[in-house]
Protein backbone atom coordinates (compact mmCIF):
# COMPACT_ATOMS: atom_id res chain seq x y z
CA UNK A 1 0.00 0.00 0.00
CA UNK A 2 1.52 3.80 -1.19
CA UNK A 3 2.36 5.80 1.89
CA UNK A 4 -0.33 9.17 1.68
CA UNK A 5 1.84 11.87 3.54
CA UNK A 6 5.20 11.96 4.41
CA UNK A 7 6.58 13.54 7.53
CA UNK A 8 9.15 16.41 7.07
CA UNK A 9 10.99 18.02 10.39
CA UNK A 10 12.33 21.54 9.91
CA UNK A 11 16.33 21.84 10.93
CA UNK A 12 16.58 25.50 10.61
CA UNK A 13 17.97 28.59 13.06
CA UNK A 14 16.43 31.57 11.05
CA UNK A 15 12.28 31.34 12.21
CA UNK A 16 11.54 33.57 8.52
CA UNK A 17 13.29 30.91 6.36
CA UNK A 18 11.91 28.00 8.95
CA UNK A 19 8.39 29.41 8.02
CA UNK A 20 9.07 29.86 4.05
CA UNK A 21 10.57 26.48 4.07
CA UNK A 22 7.52 24.73 5.58
CA UNK A 23 4.73 26.80 3.16
CA UNK A 24 7.01 25.78 0.04
CA UNK A 25 6.86 21.83 1.80
CA UNK A 26 3.58 21.71 2.42
CA UNK A 27 2.47 23.34 -1.27
CA UNK A 28 3.96 19.63 -2.37
CA UNK A 29 1.10 17.05 -2.45
CA UNK A 30 1.96 13.91 0.00
CA UNK A 31 4.29 16.24 2.48
CA UNK A 32 3.47 17.40 6.29
CA UNK A 33 6.06 19.11 8.34
CA UNK A 34 5.56 17.63 11.88
CA UNK A 35 8.24 19.77 13.67
CA UNK A 36 10.81 22.37 13.76
CA UNK A 37 14.16 22.68 15.37
CA UNK A 38 16.18 25.47 15.59
CA UNK A 39 19.91 23.98 16.06
CA UNK A 40 21.15 20.33 15.45
CA UNK A 41 20.72 19.10 18.89
CA UNK A 42 17.13 19.73 19.08
CA UNK A 43 16.50 18.68 15.84
CA UNK A 44 19.02 15.25 17.15
CA UNK A 45 16.54 14.91 19.84
CA UNK A 46 13.62 15.21 17.19
CA UNK A 47 14.28 12.58 15.31
CA UNK A 48 15.06 10.48 18.50
CA UNK A 49 11.93 10.97 19.08
CA UNK A 50 9.84 10.67 16.29
CA UNK A 51 11.72 9.73 13.35
CA UNK A 52 10.68 11.53 10.86
CA UNK A 53 10.59 10.19 7.22
CA UNK A 54 12.58 13.38 5.88
CA UNK A 55 14.83 16.40 7.01
CA UNK A 56 15.35 19.61 5.81
CA UNK A 57 18.73 20.37 7.11
CA UNK A 58 20.89 23.42 6.98
CA UNK A 59 24.57 23.93 7.36
CA UNK A 60 25.20 27.15 9.85
CA UNK A 61 23.58 27.13 13.13
CA UNK A 62 24.33 27.44 16.68
CA UNK A 63 24.29 24.69 18.93
CA UNK A 64 25.41 21.88 16.24
CA UNK A 65 25.92 22.79 12.93
CA UNK A 66 24.11 20.88 10.02
CA UNK A 67 27.47 18.68 8.77
CA UNK A 68 27.70 17.62 12.37
CA UNK A 69 23.78 16.79 12.87
CA UNK A 70 24.13 15.03 9.36
CA UNK A 71 26.64 12.49 10.86
CA UNK A 72 25.00 11.80 14.24
CA UNK A 73 21.95 10.91 12.05
CA UNK A 74 23.62 8.41 10.01
CA UNK A 75 26.12 7.26 13.33
CA UNK A 76 22.81 6.54 15.05
CA UNK A 77 21.40 4.39 12.55
CA UNK A 78 17.91 6.40 11.77
CA UNK A 79 16.40 5.36 8.61
CA UNK A 80 15.69 9.66 8.01
CA UNK A 81 16.28 11.13 4.55
CA UNK A 82 18.48 14.11 4.37
CA UNK A 83 17.65 17.15 1.85
CA UNK A 84 20.06 20.14 2.59
CA UNK A 85 18.79 23.61 2.08
CA UNK A 86 21.42 26.17 3.38
CA UNK A 87 23.88 28.88 2.04
CA UNK A 88 27.05 26.73 2.58
CA UNK A 89 28.42 26.72 -1.21
CA UNK A 90 31.90 25.75 -1.08
CA UNK A 91 32.65 22.32 -2.75
CA UNK A 92 34.40 20.79 0.91
CA UNK A 93 30.67 21.43 2.09
CA UNK A 94 28.84 19.68 -0.38
CA UNK A 95 31.41 17.19 -0.85
CA UNK A 96 31.13 16.31 2.80
CA UNK A 97 27.23 16.46 3.14
CA UNK A 98 26.57 14.37 -0.23
CA UNK A 99 29.49 11.75 1.50
CA UNK A 100 27.07 11.47 4.27
CA UNK A 101 23.97 10.80 2.76
CA UNK A 102 22.08 13.82 1.54
CA UNK A 103 19.70 12.72 -0.93
CA UNK A 104 19.87 16.19 -2.20
CA UNK A 105 21.30 19.60 -2.04
CA UNK A 106 19.66 23.27 -2.73
CA UNK A 107 21.78 26.25 -2.10
CA UNK A 108 19.99 29.65 -0.83
CA UNK A 109 18.12 31.36 -2.10
CA UNK A 110 15.95 29.26 -3.88
CA UNK A 111 12.90 29.20 -5.72
CA UNK A 112 9.62 27.05 -5.19
CA UNK A 113 10.01 24.47 -7.74
CA UNK A 114 13.33 23.98 -7.33
CA UNK A 115 12.41 22.56 -3.50
CA UNK A 116 9.13 21.04 -5.29
CA UNK A 117 11.28 18.93 -7.43
CA UNK A 118 13.45 17.81 -5.14
CA UNK A 119 10.38 16.53 -3.15
CA UNK A 120 8.98 14.91 -6.25
CA UNK A 121 11.80 13.10 -6.80
CA UNK A 122 12.19 12.19 -3.31
CA UNK A 123 8.46 11.10 -3.39
CA UNK A 124 9.04 8.84 -7.05
CA UNK A 125 12.11 7.49 -5.26
CA UNK A 126 10.74 6.19 -2.15
CA UNK A 127 7.53 5.00 -3.88
CA UNK A 128 9.68 2.41 -6.23
CA UNK A 129 11.91 1.30 -3.41
CA UNK A 130 8.72 0.60 -1.61
CA UNK A 131 7.24 -1.43 -4.66
CA UNK A 132 8.72 -4.70 -4.08
CA UNK A 133 11.51 -6.60 -2.09
CA UNK A 134 14.51 -6.34 -5.05
CA UNK A 135 14.63 -5.12 -8.25
CA UNK A 136 16.77 -5.41 -11.80
CA UNK A 137 20.23 -3.27 -12.69
CA UNK A 138 17.94 -1.60 -14.93
CA UNK A 139 15.28 -1.30 -12.79
CA UNK A 140 17.88 0.61 -10.34
CA UNK A 141 19.17 2.52 -12.93
CA UNK A 142 16.00 3.61 -13.66
CA UNK A 143 15.53 5.00 -9.99
CA UNK A 144 18.91 6.82 -9.78
CA UNK A 145 19.07 8.39 -12.60
CA UNK A 146 15.49 8.77 -13.84
CA UNK A 147 16.10 7.51 -17.56
CA UNK A 148 12.60 6.42 -18.32
CA UNK A 149 10.79 9.69 -16.92
CA UNK A 150 13.09 12.65 -18.02
CA UNK A 151 9.98 14.03 -19.53
CA UNK A 152 8.03 13.62 -16.26
CA UNK A 153 10.43 15.27 -14.06
CA UNK A 154 8.18 18.41 -14.60
CA UNK A 155 4.49 18.01 -13.77
CA UNK A 156 2.11 20.33 -15.29
CA UNK A 157 -0.59 22.26 -13.24
CA UNK A 158 -3.04 20.27 -11.08
CA UNK A 159 -1.07 17.83 -11.14
CA UNK A 160 0.33 15.99 -8.52
CA UNK A 161 3.32 13.32 -8.13
CA UNK A 162 1.85 11.25 -5.46
CA UNK A 163 -1.34 10.69 -7.61
CA UNK A 164 0.66 10.20 -10.65
CA UNK A 165 2.52 7.47 -8.64
CA UNK A 166 -0.36 5.32 -7.42
CA UNK A 167 -2.20 5.90 -11.32
CA UNK A 168 1.00 4.27 -12.56
CA UNK A 169 0.75 1.30 -10.09
CA UNK A 170 -1.70 0.87 -10.65
CA UNK A 171 -1.57 0.64 -14.49
CA UNK A 172 1.09 -1.69 -14.19
CA UNK A 173 -1.15 -3.91 -12.22
CA UNK A 174 -3.13 -4.30 -15.14
CA UNK A 175 -3.18 -7.59 -17.67
CA UNK A 176 -4.87 -5.93 -20.31
CA UNK A 177 -5.92 -2.34 -21.42
CA UNK A 178 -8.17 0.11 -19.46
CA UNK A 179 -10.07 2.80 -19.75
CA UNK A 180 -10.29 6.29 -17.75
CA UNK A 181 -13.38 5.54 -15.71
CA UNK A 182 -12.13 2.23 -14.43
CA UNK A 183 -8.25 4.01 -13.82
CA UNK A 184 -10.59 7.13 -12.13
CA UNK A 185 -12.76 4.06 -9.51
CA UNK A 186 -9.58 1.71 -9.24
CA UNK A 187 -7.33 5.02 -7.47
CA UNK A 188 -10.31 7.17 -6.32
CA UNK A 189 -10.34 9.60 -8.34
CA UNK A 190 -12.71 11.35 -11.11
CA UNK A 191 -12.66 10.42 -14.67
CA UNK A 192 -11.84 13.57 -15.73
CA UNK A 193 -8.87 13.93 -13.49
CA UNK A 194 -7.74 10.69 -14.17
CA UNK A 195 -7.69 11.26 -18.13
CA UNK A 196 -5.55 14.24 -17.57
CA UNK A 197 -3.08 11.99 -16.20
CA UNK A 198 -3.33 9.25 -18.77
CA UNK A 199 -2.64 12.02 -21.56
CA UNK A 200 0.28 12.97 -19.70
CA UNK A 201 1.63 9.61 -19.31
CA UNK A 202 0.76 8.98 -23.04
CA UNK A 203 2.95 12.28 -23.75
CA UNK A 204 5.78 10.79 -22.06
CA UNK A 205 5.59 7.46 -23.88
CA UNK A 206 4.89 5.35 -20.57
CA UNK A 207 0.94 3.73 -21.86
CA UNK A 208 -0.03 3.16 -25.19
CA UNK A 209 -3.75 3.95 -25.98
CA UNK A 210 -5.19 1.41 -27.65
CA UNK A 211 -8.91 3.06 -29.46
CA UNK A 212 -11.93 0.17 -28.80
CA UNK A 213 -15.04 0.64 -31.39
CA UNK A 214 -18.12 -0.53 -30.24
CA UNK A 215 -21.40 -1.53 -32.00
CA UNK A 216 -23.19 1.93 -30.32
CA UNK A 217 -21.94 4.95 -29.20
CA UNK A 218 -18.72 6.46 -29.24
CA UNK A 219 -15.38 4.59 -29.53
CA UNK A 220 -13.58 4.43 -25.90
CA UNK A 221 -9.91 4.82 -25.47
CA UNK A 222 -8.05 1.98 -23.53
CA UNK A 223 -4.82 2.54 -21.59
CA UNK A 224 -1.87 0.29 -21.56
CA UNK A 225 1.18 0.62 -19.31
CA UNK A 226 4.34 0.33 -21.38
CA UNK A 227 6.52 -2.49 -19.10
CA UNK A 228 9.96 -1.37 -19.46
Amino acid sequence: MTKQQWSVLLIEDDPMVQEVNRQFIEQVDGFKVIGHASNGLEGIEFVRAHEPDLVILDMYMPNQDGLTTLQQIRSEGFSTDIIAVTAASDMETVRRVLQHGAIDYIMKPFKFERIKQALENYLSFRIKLNEKPSMTQKELDEILFQKSEEKLTSLPKGLHALTLENIKKYLSQQPSPVSAEEVAEGVGIARVTARRYLEFLGQGGLVNLQIEYGGVGRPVNRYIWIKS
